[in-house]
């Protein structure tokens, strides 16, 4: 348990220490809660949805946990060629303890970045309407970055440079924000674009954090719940394994 509980300091100081990091992460989510948000808010009011704004906050947020979750694993490689990893590898612990450690940190610092980005959309006019049940928000969010954080891990686990890493990355992280209905509503989608939104595992955060929020849900929040659970268990699972495998 100590290795887990210093893997996941370590993985906090370093983004705490990081400003630069932890501004410029932000910049992004910043720019579609003002671009979209009120770019697009008249003519999504014009069309009878309401407040484009109220809609969009939720997907921003799960896109922010998506994101940085899933480039945390950009730091294991980043620990193998610096020689970090290796001198944690050789310990006497089990490497499932190290891989705990790690994704705990790097979900722990993708909910921080989620939190401080409903600050700033509650800042730019989103609003609450479901106050009881933010430990539920809180608790979708961490199901995300714990999932999304352990696939990272996989994926860097079978990686050994940076420029692959940001390629594979890049090739699973847009088509699985760009489909799970974070900009657009799922309700009405054709066939073809409903069944990816489905098979979409950011689909259910988004829409579990838009249930907790304003209470507007597609799938259902047990629904949503339930599959982040199941996806967070295999993941997990696969990236356990993989992390195992990787040889000095």
């Amino acid at each position: 348990m100590m290795v887990i509980y210093v893997l996941w300091l370590r993985q906090l100081k370093r983004y705490l220490r990081s400003r630069a990091r932890v501004v410029g992460s932000l910049g992004q989510p910043l720019l579609f809660l003002l671009a979209l948000g009120f770019g697009l808010g008249p003519v999504f009011r014009k069309a009878g949805e309401g407040s484009y704004l109220q809609f969009l906050a939720p997907g921003v947020v799960g896109m922010t946990v998506l994101f940085t979750a899933m480039f945390s694993g950009v730091e294991l490689i980043w620990d193998r060629q610096f020689g970090f990893l290796k001198e944690t590898l050789v310990a006497p612990v089990p490497r499932i303890q190290i891989m705990i450690g790690r994704t705990l940190g790097g979900a722990t610092v993708a909910t921080i970045q989620g939190l401080i980005v409903i600050v700033i959309a509650l800042a730019a006019g989103f609003r609450v309407t479901r106050y009881a049940h933010l430990p539920l928000a809180l608790a979708f969010m961490l199901l995300m970055a714990v999932m999304f954080t352990a696939l990272g891990t996989a994926v860097a686990s079978l990686l050994t440079d940076f420029q692959g890493f940001q390629l594979v990355m890049n090739f699973l992280v847009m088509p699985t924000f760009f489909l799970s209905g974070a900009l657009f509503p799922l309700i009405g989608l054709p066939k073809l674009l409903a069944a990816l939104a489905m098979l979409d595992p950011l689909s259910y955060g988004v829409d579990g954090l838009r249930a907790a929020l304003i209470g507007a849900s597609y799938f259902g929040m047990l629904l949503d719940f339930t599959v982040l659970c199941s996806l967070c268990i295999a993941l997990f699972s696969v990236g356990g394994w993989l992390f195992s495998r990787i040889e000095l």
